[in-house]
């Protein structure tokens, strides 16, 4: 019975991609605009790097096809994705290669059910194919959302760092202006002083805003809403509000960082203490498991008799 309900939801489900991929439905007006818009996006970004991103060069053959298929598939629905896609700007990943790896790794569980059926069937766990079927599909359930997980955890890790680095490129900024710099002039000089990815992405935004005509501050605004970091979208409507006064700059720059460096102290006396209680927790399974050990014999002994 079991199985035979496993084989007609495979085939429901057959059925129904089958009649989505050939009878897709229209995409409205917003979607058609957010395709042209991304695929404009793309066309310009190739144009002018001369060749693929570096992380898409790896992602070879069959992988980066379907992660392209997969891609243009989105944007023709007019799903933006705006977390995942901070979270792989952050972790300078791309889109392709992870909606690739969301397909083939779901796909690559579900190709192994034969082979589960038949390693089941060797070691005598029974005929049926219905337990097996299911462990595989749970596999792939998991499967689909590890990348999800991966992803996020580190993308979380890379904002700790990114927002560390914002809070000493605060201080070095008001440090320059109160040499006597100009907010541009600052900007620059303390995004070259530091090393690090963080910075080099800072150093980045604000050399395209050069070459592009924009303001600094807008250049820090679009990486914030890029990488999805609040600290740098606060600092640039802060700078745009008070971008004559330099005195009031310097005051507002340092107690930003002064703030961020209280948060993220307290964001690790907080880790700190979570760490303790779980080592607290763990010595006191510990203690209990020993007094069992001891009062085992004596118990059996009691109960003998």
């Amino acid at each position: 019975m079991n199985a035979a309900l496993l084989a007609g939801a495979v085939v429901g489900f057959g059925l129904y991609v089958l009649v989505r991929a050939l009878f897709p439905a229209r995409p409205g007006l917003a979607a058609r605009m957010a395709a042209l818009d991304a695929a404009r996006h793309r066309d310009l970004e190739e144009r002018q790097a001369g060749r693929l991103s570096p992380t898409l060069e790896k992602v070879g053959g069959v992988r980066a096809r379907l992660g392209r298929e997969l891609v243009k598939f989105y944007e023709s629905r007019g799903w933006r994705l705006r977390s995942v896609r901070a979270d792989l700007a952050i972790t300078e990943r791309s889109l392709e290669a992870f909606l690739a790896t969301k397909f083939l790794l779901p796909a690559a569980a579900l190709v192994f059910i034969p082979l589960v059926i038949a390693w089941f069937a060797l070691l005598g766990l029974g005929s049926s194919v219905a337990v097996p079927a299911w462990i595989c599909v749970l596999f792939a359930i998991v499967f689909f959302f590890f990348p999800d997980m991966q992803l996020r955890q580190e993308a979380q890790a890379r904002r700790q760092d990114f927002r560390h680095v914002v809070g000493a490129f605060l201080d070095l900024v008001s440090m320059n202006l109160a040499g006597g710099r100009g907010v541009p002039e600052a900007l620059m000089t303390a995004a070259g002083v530091g090393e690090g990815w963080a910075m080099h992405r800072i150093r980045d935004a604000l050399g395209n805003a050069r070459i592009t005509g924009q303001t600094p501050w807008q250049s820090l605004g679009r990486l914030g809403e890029e990488l999805d970091i609040a600290e740098l979208r606060d600092l640039a409507g802060a700078l745009a509000l008070v971008q004559d006064d330099g005195a009031q700059i310097r005051k507002s720059l340092g107690a930003r960082a002064a703030s961020m460096r209280s948060r993220e102290l307290s964001e690790l006396e907080g880790k700190a203490g979570e760490r303790s209680q779980s080592m607290l927790v763990a010595q006191l399974f510990l203690c209990a498991g020993f007094l069992i050990f001891l009062a085992y014999p004596a118990l059996m002994r009691v109960l003998a008799s």
